[in-house]
């Protein structure tokens, strides 16, 4: 899964949650694969800018939206193809992700939190994504075209998350857009795949890792770690190439055999 510069003309490739993380490590796969990337974020400046200032190359753009505001994703399909000129690929990373702050385990949160927590992340990691997918393909197919759409999932769209369950049937639901869209944009020329990473060492997950908790972690893993952000970049950059349009419709367990599906 080579992140050497992409052969052909650079394309302009939409990452959405780019300030830190996965979406920061595969906004720079695509630069230094030769790629023009805009990257959009929602309330990190600082870090989104710090994203765009470490990207190889020229013509990148930084984006600010909520992804969960009705007209956002729109909006930002539509600038990004005014910074760049065209939209190749997207990669739908942004989501509202797992916090003590919303954390939602049934028998324990009163229904107005339960509501609230739910309504958001379904607003961002699966409408957000939808409405943008929408927007990239139309793109795409008024172009005459061909691209690619990679979905950032979870593993815990498969094995569960009792204390964040909205975050896993979002995520699930993100793995089942992908899949439809991917029998949908065929004809198109538009391949569309997701992978669900495990858990992965981020700036977010830091303190986490540090802790006692870190041990378990790794330890869920029989290579006695967790993931990175670059091992998760380096194959959403794979599946966004023309070598992987065979693959559309997959879904890439990046979890390092800590949860082995059926």
């Amino acid at each position: 899964m080579s992140q050497e510069t992409t052969a052909g003309p650079p394309r302009g490739v939409l990452v959405t949650g780019g300030s830190r993380g996965i979406g920061r490590a595969v906004a720079l796969a695509f630069a230094r694969g030769g790629d023009r990337v805009a990257v959009q974020y929602a309330g990190r400046r600082a870090d989104a800018e710090e994203t765009v200032r470490r990207l190889p190359g020229e013509g990148h753009a930084l984006l600010r939206a909520d992804l969960g505001e009705p007209g956002a994703a729109e909006r930002v399909a539509a600038e990004a193809v005014a910074a760049l000129g065209t939209v190749d690929v997207l990669v739908n990373n942004a989501a509202v992700a797992p916090t003590a702050e919303n954390r939602h385990p049934v028998a324990d949160t009163p229904l107005a939190d339960w509501q609230r927590v739910w309504r958001r992340m379904v607003e961002v990691n699966l409408l957000g994504a939808a409405d943008l997918s929408w927007a990239v393909a139309r793109h795409l197919i008024d172009r005459g075209a061909p691209g690619a759409i990679v979905n950032v999932g979870s593993r815990g769209a498969f094995r569960g998350e009792p204390d964040f369950p909205a975050y896993g049937t979002t995520k699930a639901a993100l793995h089942a857009l992908g899949q439809s869209l991917a029998v949908a944009l065929a004809p198109h020329g538009i391949a569309v795949t997701s992978v669900a990473p495990g858990f992965v060492a981020t700036e977010r997950q830091a303190a986490k890792l540090s802790a006692p908790e870190g041990e378990r972690l790794r330890a869920e893993s029989p290579f006695g770690r967790v993931g990175t952000p670059e091992e998760i970049a380096a194959t959403v950059h794979f599946l966004a190439s023309p070598a992987a349009v065979w693959a559309s419709g997959t879904v890439v367990d990046l979890n390092g055999a800590s949860h082995l599906r059926t």
